[in-house]
């Protein structure tokens, strides 16, 4: 394998005009800078990244660490959305991702020691839960972070939260809901410990306020089909002259959607339902699902350049909350 010092000779320069070149930390003239990498061309040189880090003190590579099963984070929408979208935010940066999942709090302890231990740069938190150990020690520790969505839990105000208008998305479903003549409202939440999931709640129940509705009725789910399902069953049971409901997630929504159809309700004739998010699976629900649209790929992207930006200066850029907005389909 050619070495710097290889490159060096090949390029007729010394080899410390080679590291300058490779690492970008001095400046070079554009003769010798031509040179050294016609030679890395050539010759096909890979910098050794190892000592490379030992140098700078950088391993190039970034974390993103989610508090789920990996088969829940591969099969979620939101999220498979969110980490291809972050991934492909670094294409181009020479800084890679390194995606991490626990399910439990002793796979979340070896996450932790793996963030903390100096094998990443910085770390991007999504689907915080409440209790979550992981951000209080890498506060302690100084290690850069950036939260994907506002997580469930106080922090210092420097700390950067990257998080779409959960609030408002709901409050957006409310009027829908009321504008169509519903009444008897009621909603399917996410898990109880998840910020997104009550802040969607909140902002429905706080749009019905304002038109003095009140919220019927809300069951919890976990964020898959077969929880939407059993809570929309359980809804049905608590309250069969429900005439709407709103869903925390799309994937929830299909779910409810099989409920209201075993039960011989007709959407939206009998019941309207909005979901959230707008995933792929919306458009081909039966029938189209209505929804609140929130913009992953832009949150992932936003997300990253705040952590690098992090990493870079030392100091966490101001927090962003990204706009939601109405889907209109069939459904409500």
């Amino acid at each position: 394998m050619p070495t710097l010092a290889t490159v060096a000779a090949a390029a007729g320069v010394s080899p410390a005009t080679v590291s300058r070149v490779v690492n970008s930390s001095a400046p070079v003239s554009p003769e010798h800078r031509a040179a050294v990498e016609a030679a890395i061309a050539r010759l096909g040189y890979v910098p050794n990244r190892t000592a490379r880090s030992l140098a700078t003190r950088s391993t190039g590579a970034l974390a993103l660490v989610v508090r789920e099963a990996v088969e829940f984070g591969v099969s979620d929408p939101y999220l498979s959305t969110f980490l291809i979208s972050a991934s492909s935010a670094l294409a181009g940066s020479g800084l890679h991702l390194v995606v991490m999942a626990a399910s439990d709090d002793a796979e979340h302890e070896t996450v932790g020691a793996y963030v903390r231990s100096g094998h990443v740069d910085g770390a991007l938190l999504v689907s915080v839960h409440a209790g979550d150990p992981l951000p209080g020690q890498l506060l302690a520790a100084g290690i850069p972070f950036v939260f994907g969505g506002r997580p469930p839990m106080e922090l210092p105000d420097e700390v950067c939260v990257v998080d779409t208008d959960n609030l408002g998305g709901g409050r957006l479903a409310a009027q829908r809901l009321l504008s169509t003549g519903r009444s008897r409202v009621t909603a399917i939440s996410g898990p109880v410990d998840m910020t997104a999931a009550a802040d969607r709640v909140e902002g429905l129940r706080r749009g019905l306020d304002e038109a003095g509705v009140p919220l019927l009725g809300l069951a919890h789910g976990a964020w898959t089909r077969s929880s939407g399902e059993q809570a929309m069953t359980t809804l049905l049971a608590d309250h069969p002259d429900l005439d709407a409901v709103f869903v925390a997630s799309d994937t929830m929504a299909v779910g409810a959607l099989k409920a209201l159809s075993a039960a011989g309700r007709r959407v939206p004739d009998d019941v309207a339902v909005i979901g959230f998010d707008d995933v792929e699976v919306a458009a081909y629900a039966t029938p189209p699902l209505t929804t609140v649209r929130q913009p992953t790929a832009e949150q992932a992207r936003c997300a990253i350049e705040a952590l690098v930006a992090h990493v870079r200066d030392g100091q966490a850029p101001p927090s962003v909350v990204l706009p939601t907005e109405l889907v209109v389909r069939q459904s409500g």
